[in-house]
């Protein structure tokens, strides 16, 4: 049987049943619990500071009222880069390469943003929709038009994390495949390619935690708008 390069995207079975849910669930287990003890040890340590910071990074220009998101947000991020970092290890499975995952991930969050916003301002929430000093012969058309992106936000957060990830996986397949073709023709040539695998697979690696990064900041930054 041939199998195709989109193959490593498909979501696996076990005798009928999808195994996507257990890919979900298998990045919590491998979280270090929190102890009570006065010092901690150096994984601890680590994720603490990870999590500080990028706490304070994201949540530095918001207001108190955006703060309620913190555990959301930071919970997100953390999921997100442990899923596309599982999913650059051999014989395993990327869900965050399917675009259906990543849009359940986006519109509701996006959505409680937007119902936020109607709700605490909806003044300055529909003022977003046209701009000040706006023509009268374009106010029509603005408004169609940025009523359109807002509802284009999710969609371009799922497709980003999708696009990204998938292109970045086929290419190490191909990469690979190629790497794999040539070591009994041409042994030279096939090292250089293992060596281009190498660095691909380690810009992979700042991909999956960039990825993440931009689709909780994009977030966000909605919610900035929005309280």
């Amino acid at each position: 049987m041939t199998l195709s390069f989109f193959d490593q995207f498909m979501s696996p079975t076990h005798f009928g049943i999808p195994l996507i849910a257990l890919a979900l669930a298998l990045p919590w287990v491998l979280y270090p619990k929190p102890t009570s003890r006065w010092l901690n040890n150096r994984l601890l340590t680590l994720q603490s500071w990870f999590i500080n910071r990028f706490t304070q990074q994201i949540f530095q220009p918001l207001s108190l009222g955006g703060h309620k998101w913190a555990v959301l947000l930071t919970s997100l991020m953390l999921f997100l880069i442990t899923l596309n970092m599982l999913g650059l290890l051999p014989y395993t499975f990327t869900p965050t390469t399917q675009l259906s995952l990543n849009m359940a991930f986006a519109v509701p969050l996006w959505l409680a943003t937007v119902i936020i916003g109607m709700r605490n301002q909806p003044t300055h929430a529909l003022g977003h929709l046209l701009p000040e000093g706006t023509p009268a012969l374009l106010i029509p058309v603005l408004i169609v038009i940025e009523t359109i992106s807002l509802f284009i936000r999710p969609l371009a957060l799922g497709v980003r994390l999708t696009a990204n990830l998938t292109a970045g996986h086929l290419l190490i397949q191909l990469i690979a495949t190629a790497a794999s073709v040539l070591l009994p023709l041409m042994p030279t040539i096939a090292l250089l390619t293992a060596i281009l695998l190498f660095l691909l697979t380690l810009l992979e690696v700042a991909v999956a935690m960039i990825q993440a990064y931009v689709f909780v900041l994009l977030l966000s930054l909605y919610l900035q708008e929005n309280v």
